[in-house]
């Protein structure tokens, strides 16, 4: 550019006929310096090897600082397309409702469910009789005490097994079409038959009139839609050195109870009047995990070694 305006600054002067093809080639030269300096993408060598500023679309793309190298530094990404081999990492929770299964874990957590269900298993059909009986004030085998749901059931000795079916919600379907839903809270004696079920007095009244005494029936297990949370309760006489613990307001059936001791977990027995026992106290008054009978988990902390007090939680059950 200087030596354009300066051969500019000496017109009119006869230059000499050997500088004549110096200052024609130095002019063209700063043409074409001038060319290359404003044709698009004429920058485009000074930022070779690094990512582009913008898109076409003209939003600003930074790098990603979810993926690194094997050095650890973090990699721009602009300008390329996600790795399919590459996926989010995921950090599980400690279990307080857990998700539902997808599809593809259907075939395990169906599995899962019958190796702890018991007899009664989910989406399986149960026949048999249903019968009546005064449940009173809603107390029996369960232990759960008095309560306010009327629409209850005394499942029968066979399948009640050793008080697994407590706090089960079943749903019972009389030959007519007629339905009730009943939650488990006694033991039918050794006179009821496999499959029975010995209603309330409200309850049956949902399926046929009390005066038949006798209906056949068909039911199934439920989880329903609607549930509390689960509640913990130590039994009467319960201390250190014994204890008894019981599992209260369930969405589906409980089919272990565990106290965390010695650094493990220690799994409980149950026994018939549902209640799971730690006849030497280790754990009585530390953590809790429960464990439905679709294999979900939740870990209790924080409950208080207080006999026959019912202590809430905030966690329950997920829905199947």
């Amino acid at each position: 550019m200087k030596q354009t305006s300066r051969s500019a600054g000496r017109r009119g002067r006869r230059p000499r006929p050997r500088s004549a093809a110096l200052v024609a080639l130095v002019t063209a030269g700063a043409l074409v310096c001038l060319v290359v300096a404003f044709r698009p993408g004429a920058h485009s060598a000074d930022t070779a090897g690094h990512p582009a500023a913008s898109t076409a679309g003209g939003s600003r793309q930074t790098p990603d600082p979810g993926r690194a190298t094997a050095s650890g530094s973090t990699s721009p990404t602009a300008g390329r397309s996600p790795d399919p081999t590459l996926s989010p990492s995921v950090t599980a929770r400690p279990s307080a409702t857990s998700a539902r299964p997808s599809a593809s874990d259907a075939p395990r957590a169906a599995a899962t469910a019958a190796s702890l269900a018991g007899r009664i298993r989910p989406g399986v059909g149960y026949r048999g009789v249903a019968t009546t009986y005064d449940a009173g004030k809603g107390d029996g085998s369960c232990s759960y005490g008095p309560g306010d749901d009327v629409l209850t059931a005394a499942m029968n000795h066979t399948d009640y097994e050793t008080s697994k079916a407590c706090g089960a919600y079943v749903l019972v379907r009389a030959a007519g079409g007629a339905t009730v839903t009943v939650l488990i809270t006694n033991e039918c004696p050794t006179g009821c038959a496999p499959g029975q079920l010995d209603l309330s007095a409200q309850a049956f009244a949902r399926l046929a009139n009390l005066s038949a005494g006798r209906i056949p029936i068909t039911w199934k297990l439920l989880s329903p839609g609607t549930a509390g949370t689960v509640a913990l309760r130590y039994k009467t006489g319960s201390s250190r050195y014994w204890c008894a613990l019981q599992v209260i307001g369930h969405r589906n059936p409980v089919a272990r109870l565990e106290l965390r001791s010695g650094g493990g977990w220690r799994p409980l027995p149950r026994t018939a009047y549902n209640y799971f026992l730690a006849e030497d106290g280790g754990g009585c008054g530390g953590t809790v995990r429960i464990t439905d009978i679709y294999g979900e988990r939740l870990t209790v902390e924080g409950i208080a070694l207080r006999p026959d007090a019912v202590q809430p939680t905030r966690l329950q059950f997920a829905r199947h």
